[in-house]
Parts: structure tokens; sequence; C-alpha cells
């Protein structure tokens, strides 16, 4: 409950699950395969992208601490599976590195999340205005292809400008602007596309030509709308889709005509996250990190600071719930470092440095970062809210709480502290006091959470009592995130108590709501 842009832009409504074609998690050689420890080289501060080789940073890096560690490229190719060309071409910046890879590198080779915090860390882009971007940036895209604007979103939630759900004007930002009336949409969706610019793939129609500025306009107001019935109904990510692909193919033409796809590219990040957080929900990790390295990739090469620390934050979710303290803290790092400036940006890279530790069982860090995401959060000011809206007021509240409650409810799983667990029964009460109505999955989930927090607090009864109300509905739910809490909850509840009068009616209510 911690993330992006506001409701499926920010962090999403619902804390997103967890996640779906996993890497393997990485394996470390024995100790006596290692080689003897030499003195590994300083980690870098938010290091930078050269305007060389795009990955010259994490080369330069890899080959640093692949010396360090005593290993040639053949013998750390072998440990991670790669061959050692593979090796060769991420060590000269020529190639993208996979998250799984980064995953067994930073594992084999000890770095403590070195090597991900540099992957998670901005690159430098060219500035708005200047040429087209690289064209590889608009394929492949992730899914099936699926016609696109099928099925126009309820009017009833068009929004009347933006900013909306969190979603600012791709090319005026938090200004103002109008958007088109519902009305209008199937011109939009339908016409010959902007006026200047090549058609995208919905521009099939008889419709007059319409401005780019004004589709653009009337495509962030279809993903708000997109986004409202995604908490009332259930998202409909063949419609995200639909309408992202058409996006991008429309961005790769006005690239290809040698000019930067600004808007597009801006929006297309946007609709990106969406997209990512639905398949997420799906529990369909493989194509949601696929959206989610599309969506920065688009970012970066509109220096999109906010999206880029937003989709990195989702980046956290999924690797959290793969288990993976080391990559999750890499990325948690990475929002930190998008703009320092950003009071924000520092909250929420606490908030998912507290997770990640305490997933370690590190104690001491885990509550430093929450003291310093406390303090954070009671110091964001009005811009910090323009740009992310989702962590002012009641809203924001709820999430920190949520994120705190998370993250001490996670360090009690790792250590068994007790007292922890009771902060987090304390944390987690409140952000549920203050869920809105119409935020179900939250509540839910909030709710799974808090039984699970009364549980590590040695309180099975509480646990017990929660937990009922909740089953029908969370057994039902095809929600990752939720069917991740009542996992951790029902293994607390069985592996401990499981004589208790109280937990065997538990298992018999689970029973009958799964029949």
């Amino acid at each position: 409950m911690t993330g992006g842009s506001a409701r499926t832009n920010g962090p999403a409504r619902t804390e997103r699950p967890a996640p779906a074609e996993r890497p393997a998690p990485a394996e470390r050689p024995a100790p006596s395969e290692r080689p003897a420890p030499t003195e590994r080289p300083a980690p870098t501060e938010a290091p930078a992208r050269a305007d060389g080789a795009p990955w010259a940073e994490f080369g330069r890096q890899l080959r640093a601490l692949r010396r360090a560690a005593g290993l040639t490229q053949l013998q750390l190719g072998l440990r991670v599976g790669y061959h050692h060309s593979a090796v060769s071409k991420l060590e000269a910046g020529l190639r993208e590195p996979p998250v799984g890879l980064v995953r067994r590198l930073d594992a084999v080779l000890e770095t403590g999340g070195e090597l991900a915090a540099v992957v998670a860390a901005p690159r430098e882009v060219p500035r708005p205005g200047r040429g087209p971007v690289d064209p590889a940036l608009f394929a492949p895209l992730p899914g099936a292809d699926v016609p696109a604007g099928q099925g126009a979103p309820d009017a009833r939630m068009w929004p009347a400008r933006l900013p909306a759900e969190g979603l600012a004007c791709p090319l005026h930002g938090t200004a103002g602007c109008a958007v088109p009336e519902p009305g209008e949409l199937p011109a939009l969706l339908g016409g010959p596309g902007p006026v200047g610019g090549a058609a995208p793939a919905w521009g099939a129609g008889d419709g007059a030509a319409v401005a780019e500025t004004e589709l653009l306009h009337g495509l962030t107001a279809v993903l708000a709308c997109l986004i409202r019935e995604a908490f009332r109904h259930g998202g409909r990510v063949s419609a995200v889709e639909g309408l992202l692909r058409a996006l991008a193919r429309w961005a790769g033409e006005v690239n290809s005509a040698g000019r930067l796809p600004y808007g597009q590219l801006r929006l297309g990040a946007q609709y990106a996250q969406v997209a990512g957080r639905l398949r997420m929900e799906r529990g369909q990790i493989g194509v949601a990190m696929a959206w989610f390295g599309h969506g920065l990739r688009w970012a970066d090469a509109v220096q999109d600071a906010s999206a880029r620390a937003t989709l990195l934050s989702d980046m956290c979710t999924l690797v959290r719930l793969d288990g993976d303290p080391s990559l999750m803290l890499g990325y948690a790092q990475g929002i930190g470092a998008v703009d320092t400036r950003r009071r924000w940006m520092g909250t929420l890279s606490d908030l998912y440095q507290a997770r990640g530790h305490a997933l370690a069982g590190d104690t001491a860090a885990c509550r430093h970062h929450i003291t310093l995401a406390r303090r954070g959060f009671a110091r964001l000011g009005p811009q910090d809210h323009l740009e992310a809206p989702w962590m002012a007021g009641a809203e924001g509240a709820m999430r920190v709480d949520s994120a705190v409650g998370g993250a001490l409810r996670d360090l009690a799983v790792a250590t068994g502290d007790r007292a922890a667990a009771r902060r987090a029964v304390d944390a987690t009460a409140r952000s549920r006091a203050q869920v809105p109505p119409q935020m179900r999955s939250a509540r839910l989930l909030l709710t799974l959470r808090l039984a699970d927090s009364w549980a590590c607090a040695g309180d099975p009864g509480a646990a017990v009592a929660l937990a009922t109300e909740a089953l029908p509905e969370a057994v039902r739910s095809r929600e990752s995130m939720v069917t991740a809490e009542l996992r951790g909850l029902h293994s607390r509840l069985t592996g401990k108590w499981a004589d208790l009068p109280e937990v065997k009616a538990y298992r018999e209510r689970l029973r009958d709501a799964g029949e």
C-alpha cells in the first residue's frame, strides 16, 4: 500500500500482490567453493549512466566486483548459469542485465544488493525536445495483442480535469488541463489520428482529425476511468493493454518521423504501470515485471522522475513477495536516488527499505528506516502533495501505517519478536480504520495482515476472530497480495496452534469457504 502515483498509478489502492513467473532464488556457492575474500571496492553513490554504452556503469561495477571476488568471466558465468560471453557483454555495458541474473550475480558475489542498486539508479537521458529515441523502446511488448479501445469506460467516472486519479497531463503536468467530454470518446478513438502526425492503430475511422494534445488528454481520462473501474469491479487488463499497445505504436511512428514522442512516452509509462499492476494482481509476475521494465525505459527517455520512482516501488513489491530482501533493497534505494530533493520519494524509499530490512531480519535497520519514513512524511509539503496526492492527508497516513505495519509484521516473522508484532498490530489497525469503503480489497488485505500480526504476537484467539469475518471473501479473491496474506496467516496458525479449538474451527470454516 505504498506505491506510486495515486490509485493505480500511485501505490495501488490495494497493496499489490505477489508475483508470477518468479525467477528461482539465487544459490550462493558453498563456502568451500568461494575464492579467498579480497577487499571489495566501495559502492558508488547513485551511479549515473555513461553516454556511450547504456549499461556502462553496471558493467564497470560488475567487473570490479568479479575481480575482487577472484573470479574469471568463465567461472562467474558457470556460477550464475550464463555463458562467459554474456558476462563479457554485461561488463562491456552492451546489454541490459535481466532481473533474475542481477539477483544471482549479487548473491554469488555477495554484494548486499549493490548491482541491483545500479540497475535501479536513473540513467542519463536525452532532454525533452531533442530528437528521437532508440526505436528498440517500442518493441517487443509483453502480453497478447488485443484490439484497442474495446468497451468504452463508464462515463459516470469521467474526470472533469487533470490531474485525476494521480494522473497528470503528459504534456502540461499539474497545470489543470481540461479533458474532452465523454461523448467525444468514440471520435477520439475512432478518428484518423492527431493532426500532423501518423494515425495510431485505433485511428482508422471516418471522423475528423484530432489534435495531438486532445488525444493525449482523452487517453489520460480513459486511463483514469479504467483505474476507477478497477477499484469497483476489477481491472480490465485487456482494455488497458490494448490502448497501451496502440499508444506505443503511435509513439514509434512519431519517433520514426524524427520527433521525440514526449507526451506519448510519459502517458505510456502510466499505462504500463497500470497494466503491470493488473497483471501483478493476477499473479502474472513475469508479464507484470516486463510492463514495469517498459515503463521505466519510457520514463527515462523523457526524464519522468515521478513515474520512475513509482515504477520502482512496484518492482519492490514484486521482489518482496518473492522473498528477496537484497534485490528489494536495491530497488528501494533506487527510489531515493531518483531525486534527492523530492521528500515524497525519500519517504517512499525509506518505507520500502524498512520492509526489505524486515525481510532480512535486521531489526535496527528496519526501525531506523521506519523512523526516517515517519519523519519524512510529517515534512511533506504542498509540492510533494501535488506530485504524489496519495501521500497527502488521511490517505497518506493510511499508506504509511500500512507499510509500517507490514514491515513490523515481517520483522516479527523473521525474528520471533513479539514486541514488534504488537507494534504491527497498532499500525495495521490504524491503517485499516482509515480505509475508504470503496477500497474493499485494501480492507480485506489489512484484515488478514492484522490477524497475522495478532498470531505473531502470540494471540491466536484474536487472530481467528478477525480472520473468520474475512475468510469467504479471501478464499474467493484472485488477488495475489490477498492470497499471500492468507497463506502466511494460515501457516502461523496451523504451525503453532493446530490443536487449539478455535484454530480447528478456523480450519473448518476455511474448508467450508473453499467448497
